[in-house]
């Protein structure tokens, strides 16, 4: 690192490390040529030894009644939180879960801005907000721009309508359009 002075020309005059002492000044984290091996660190820190890591669990919380986290924590294998928030021994990674209507829309917006203003629980983590479809087909263009504007603060995840899941059976495959929230609650599809 740097401790040289400057001669006015954006040239290094000497570093006392060792290291070369022609070339531009710049800030101290750029370092220029090889570096000694008493001053090298690994780039990437070392594994502990032992099991590795696990996924990140998570916690769906239904910012409204009826938002479908039990049918979500079932079929992607996360913590059905209902509508409260998590206790100390549950996930505190947690995922809002609304319908695509629209005050369920309107319900995720005002969970957003208690995170925003301090409003959740201390120690929570808010890893994004997944959108249930509320009846097949597409959506009405407002509710489209409502949902624009949930994207534009935080990670959506949206899961279509499932009629097998209206009718009890989780049985079958997930949807294909849901594999981001698989992919993120660590279940393989």
């Amino acid at each position: 690192m740097a401790t040289g002075t400057g001669t006015g020309t954006g040239m290094a005059t000497g570093t006392g490390t060792g290291m070369p002492t022609d070339g531009p000044l710049g800030p101290e984290i750029w370092l220029r040529g090889p570096v000694p091996p008493e001053l090298a660190q690994p780039s990437v820190p070392s594994a502990p030894s032992g099991p590795s890591a696990t996924p990140r669990r998570h916690s769906f919380v239904g910012v409204h009644g009826g938002a479908g986290t039990t049918t979500l924590a079932t079929v992607y294998g996360a913590h059905d939180g209902g509508r409260s928030w998590p206790g100390p021994a549950e996930p505190r990674s947690i995922l809002l879960v609304a319908r695509t209507h629209a005050s369920g829309l309107d319900a995720v917006l005002h969970a957003l801005e208690l995170f925003r203003y301090g409003g959740a629980p201390p120690g929570l983590d808010l890893d994004g907000v997944v959108l249930v479809a509320d009846a097949p087909g597409r959506l009405p263009r407002p509710l489209t721009q409502r949902i624009k504007m949930i994207e534009s603060a935080i990670d959506v995840y949206r899961v279509p309508w499932v009629n097998a899941w209206r009718l009890g059976d989780l049985s079958g495959s997930r949807p294909r359009e849901s594999e981001a929230l698989a992919r993120l609650t660590a279940v393989t599809p």
